[in-house]
């Protein structure tokens, strides 16, 4: 019997080549993104995965120029719209990880529309990483840590503890306030690139990881079948022996 793994995240990475490669804008790149990434969460859904999280669009993504990004969040809204009813009806839960409070008003509120219709479905939970860069949000979990442990020793008399691992991961995005999503067993990345891009630092200690040099819009259920597969081959130690 395949072993899935219980929580997969994707770099979404060649929007912006195949767009060139097929000499068309690049807001048509990641349009086409888009649609793969539908069917990548359908398929994911269907094979039984527990958690599916996509690098959707990252805190240094801002440099980039306003007219591709106001497209960005622009084809989210037309996501939402269009894919919220099967995503309900598969049972798919959506959670964001990052800052979405920044972004457009028009995309901010599909979102949470998204959330809330989806909070008490119980199939695959798919996150949306919007807004996200992994240093800023183990920043973000220790100065939270700090501030109530300041709070604690000032107002209960408290002595401030050693801040531990366990405390780091509960303050995170994938912490407690989104149900304690498990640390991803395996990160995918597509169009040839082999980094994290600020992407899950602390998460993806042990995380396995697989490249494909498939630009995202051409990559493929079948292909995201074969790296599970491939996943279910591996034999993960964690630091340990077997």
């Amino acid at each position: 019997m395949l072993e899935l793994p219980r929580h997969v995240a994707i770099i979404m990475d060649g929007n912006g080549r195949w767009a060139k490669k097929h000499k068309l804008p690049r807001l048509m790149g990641h349009n086409a993104g888009m649609n793969s990434m539908k069917e990548i969460v359908r398929c994911a859904s269907d094979m039984g995965i527990e958690q599916l999280t996509v690098y959707a669009f990252s805190t240094e993504n801002w440099k980039r120029d306003i007219e591709e990004v106001s497209g960005i969040f622009g084809l989210l809204v037309k996501f939402v719209a269009r894919d919220l009813d099967e995503l309900h009806e598969k049972s798919v839960r959506v959670r964001v990880l990052g800052d979405y409070s920044a972004i457009p008003d028009d995309a901010r509120e599909s979102l949470e529309k998204t959330i809330k219709t989806t909070g008490n479905n119980t199939g695959m939970q798919f996150n949306i990483a919007l807004n996200y860069g992994s240093r800023a949000e183990i920043l973000r979990a220790v100065n939270t840590i700090m501030n109530e442990r300041f709070f604690d020793a000032v107002s209960k008399g408290y002595d401030i503890e050693e801040i531990t691992e366990e405390d780091i991961s509960k303050h995170l995005y994938t912490g407690d306030e989104n149900g304690n999503i498990p640390d991803p067993d395996l990160i995918i990345r597509t169009s040839g690139e082999e980094r994290l891009s600020n992407f899950l630092l602390w998460q993806s200690a042990y995380s396995e990881f697989a490249f494909t040099d498939t630009l995202w819009p051409d990559f493929t259920p079948n292909e995201f079948e074969e790296i599970i597969e491939s996943f279910g081959n591996r034999e993960r130690r964690f630091g340990g022996r077997k």
